[in-house]
């Protein structure tokens, strides 16, 4: 039986359920928001049944929607698995790749690599994006993402890259000022640095109870490290955003032994789901970073 459902009306349908809204989609197929109504409803008018519910504030899908989206998912991706099959018989992995990771992470780790990469894979096409909290990876396009912590999200794929341990530091200029007098505890009495978007990350794992008080906090981890350098105050940060500024003296760790360590923050992780089309880019990808990352 011949299939009558055109592959960019899939993908438009496939789109809008991931990204919510036909605006979005428009978007991130760099189209516009008319074609993808088009597309939609064209596949409606072939598969003769109602995909999508629209309303002015959301889209649903109906019950023939839900039965037909994970098929038509999959076979997007067993067709774009079949035309990698096809291009590696002959040629390097090729073609876009969409990375994702923390701000710090791209400036420090990912930043100082991508022209190595990109001369040992020329055919690989690579768009780095940050973002300082977790994101779905479907509504956002992402191929792999790296994420720094425990997982939660059992439908991915992961991949450890390494470990990354902690470092409450502060500049010189800061202890000069505000000189560190006691045990850990007396962390209570300083200016501390911490993060308005994730809560958790505001929870140090200290060797024993301690109560911590931010007086300053940033969405970013690279803005923390900002604040910190720029004597703002003690923060709690990654090794593999601060390695250098250790070794500078630009920043000096403190209560090193009061760190518990392996904790749930030290993880750096490459995240991708399971039945990707691209796991040979992917691959190449991570093959290349990880023995170069300076964690």
């Amino acid at each position: 039986m011949p299939v009558n459902a055109k592959t960019e009306d899939l993908e438009a349908f496939v789109t809008v359920v991931d990204a919510g809204s036909f605006s979005s989609t428009a978007n991130l197929l760099d189209q516009q928001v008319a074609k993808i109504s088009r597309a939609v409803t064209r596949l409606e008018k072939t598969l003769h049944v109602t995909l999508l519910t629209r309303t002015t504030r959301r889209l649903e899908l109906t019950e023939e929607g839900s039965l037909f989206l994970q098929f038509a998912r999959d076979g997007l991706i067993r067709l774009e698995q079949g035309e990698e099959a096809l291009r590696l018989l002959t040629h390097a992995p090729a073609g876009k790749l969409r990375v994702d990771a923390a701000s710090p992470f791209v400036f420090h780790q990912l930043a100082p690599l991508i022209g190595q990469f990109s001369q040992a894979y020329p055919a690989i096409r690579l768009e780095v994006t940050s973002h300082d909290s977790i994101i779905n990876l479907l509504e956002h396009k992402t191929d792999v993402a790296i994420r720094i912590g425990d997982l939660s999200d059992s439908n991915l794929h992961a991949r450890r890259l390494g470990t990354s341990r902690l470092h409450i530091v502060a500049s010189p200029d800061y202890l000069e000022h505000h000189p560190i007098q006691g045990d850990v505890s007396t962390l209570a009495e300083h200016k501390l640095i911490g993060f308005s978007d994730a809560p958790v990350l505001n929870k140090w794992p200290l060797t024993r109870e301690v109560s911590l008080n931010y007086s300053l906090s940033a969405s970013s981890g690279e803005t923390v490290r900002q604040f910190c350098l720029a004597g703002q105050g003690i923060a709690l940060l990654s090794n593999f955003m601060v390695h250098k500024d250790i070794a500078t003296g630009a920043l000096v760790p403190i209560f090193a032994d009061e760190i518990m360590s392996p904790n749930r923050r030290e993880a750096v992780q490459a995240v991708y789901y399971k039945n990707s089309a691209v796991s040979s880019r992917i691959s190449a990808f991570l093959d290349f970073i990880q023995p170069r990352l300076t964690l």
